[in-house]
């Protein structure tokens, strides 16, 4: 199994060349060659100028640069977009079987199996404003899972009740020690069941809830790829996810990933584009069978607004999530997933909207109502997600001169972070930061910034 760790430390042209079966040697001939037919003159193609550029950090001349790109025809633009070697990326595409598999039920044990390859596309989206469009449209009418007969042994509904614990404990273990070790545990999950839509017999009924778990997993192993920053391999594992969710005619569950789907989108400044994605999961809002989903769903479109730098619809989203939220009965009523949507995580949100839309009085309102309210956020248990708003509220009092206050809870979230894995925590902590530096001439501000370097 490919772990977290070693695809991060996969060097993507090593990959390229092997994918194309060429020794270092070949594949710097043909990148000669191209130099010269582009005009540059004559390169030096010896063998150990891979070593260099692969393993001792080493950047290509500009020129080598524009050679290796149009032998693999990835536009010069991409080049200064991406940075070396990130523009390489370009040229491994990794996402046909997810992207490209029919919206059938075979279709989805196929983009189940491809759990993605070698190399970590890291901050790339693989989905174009078309391919979102294309994905809810297709969600929609893909064809459900039947019964399955043939010489596999019988799976029945105690295996599937197996799998939604096991589920059900790596969602609680995410909240605590963040992504990397539930990643590996999440892809898991996703080839246990694979293995069984594809070898197993089992009820119409019992194929459906297998489609659900995977539907689950791949959304799980989305979020923590996303978490710890890995953006192409959330989208494909999101993808999959929606596959498994049509295939198991749930459109609740898959409205569930529509909704985390978003969030990577509008952190990845595709505002419009997580906009969509929630458009679509609403367009049949009667078929959502739980309140917090409906709520979840406003929650992320108010924050996708406030990205956007729309603060009329956000705040109207905003009034819509609590609304929708004032209708859900007990969390043990509800979707097992949604245990964290409650009232304190709806005034997160709507703080992080304020603060995100220069509102900074009218976040600290809602930061402190998340944390006073009855029906509170659960610091406790939302470990990551409490440092991240605690790191956001600090920026609202800077943003209001109260420095003091902005540094103890900055202190606070420094204390609290040691054990949780997370890119999307340390990213924050960074924005702290750069607010902090202008303030630098500051004794107590110099000496949080010189402790958190």
């Amino acid at each position: 199994m490919i772990t977290a760790t070693a695809v991060r430390h996969t060097h993507p042209l090593t990959t390229l060349m092997a994918r194309h079966g060429l020794t270092a040697a070949a594949y710097l001939k043909r990148v000669a060659d191209r130099h010269q037919a582009l005009g540059f003159g004559a390169m030096a193609h010896r063998k150990e100028k891979a070593t260099r550029w692969t393993r001792e950090g080493v950047t290509p001349e500009r020129t080598a640069l524009l050679a290796i790109a149009s032998l693999h025809g990835i536009d010069f633009a991409d080049v200064d977009r991406y940075g070396w070697p990130g523009f390489l990326l370009l040229a491994l595409d990794d996402d046909k079987a997810v992207l490209e598999s029919p919206w059938t039920v075979a279709g989805t044990v196929t983009s189940l199996t491809d759990v993605g390859g070698p190399v970590d596309r890291r901050g790339f989206l693989i989905a174009s404003t078309s391919t979102l469009a294309a994905a809810v449209a297709q969600w929609i009418t893909a064809e459900p899972a039947l019964a399955v007969t043939g010489p596999g042994r019988q799976v029945g509904a105690e295996a599937v009740g197996l799998f939604d614990t096991r589920l059900d404990a790596l969602r609680h273990l995410d909240d605590t020690v963040g992504a990397d070790e539930v990643y590996d545990a999440a892809v898991l999950e996703i080839r246990l069941i694979t293995g069984l839509l594809k070898n197993a017999s089992y009820t119409e009924t019992t194929g459906r809830r297998l489609f659900a778990a995977g539907a689950e997993a791949s959304r799980l192993a989305g979020w923590c790829a996303y978490d710890a920053g890995r953006h192409a391999a959330a989208e494909r594992h999101f993808i999959a996810s929606l596959r498994a969710s049509a295939s198991a005619k749930d459109p609740t569950l898959g409205a569930v990933t529509l909704a985390f789907w978003a969030n990577l989108r509008y952190n990845a400044n595709d505002p419009h584009g997580a906009l969509h994605l929630i458009d679509g999961a609403l367009a049949d809002r009667h078929k959502i069978a739980s309140p917090r989903v409906m709520a979840m769903l406003h929650a992320r479109a108010a924050r996708a607004h406030s990205k956007a730098g729309q603060p009329t619809p956000a705040w109207r989203q905003v009034d819509a999530a609590f609304d929708a939220y004032s209708r859900a009965d007990v969390p043990e009523a509800d979707l097992a997933s949604m245990y964290w949507i409650n009232h304190g995580e709806l005034h997160q949100v709507a703080a992080s909207s304020a603060l995100t839309l220069g509102e900074h009085h009218r976040a600290l309102e809602n930061f402190d109502a998340a944390r006073t309210h009855e029906d509170p956020y659960d610091t406790e248990r939302e470990t990551r997600g409490t440092l991240i708003y605690q790191a956001r509220q600090a920026e609202a009092h800077l943003a209001l001169g109260d420095i003091d206050a902005a540094l103890d809870i900055g202190h606070q979230v420094i204390d609290a972070m040691g054990g949780v894995g997370s890119a999307r925590t340390t990213s924050t902590l960074a924005d702290l930061r750069g607010q902090f530096t202008d303030h630098r001439h500051i004794r107590g501000v110099a000496d949080f910034l010189d402790y958190t370097a």
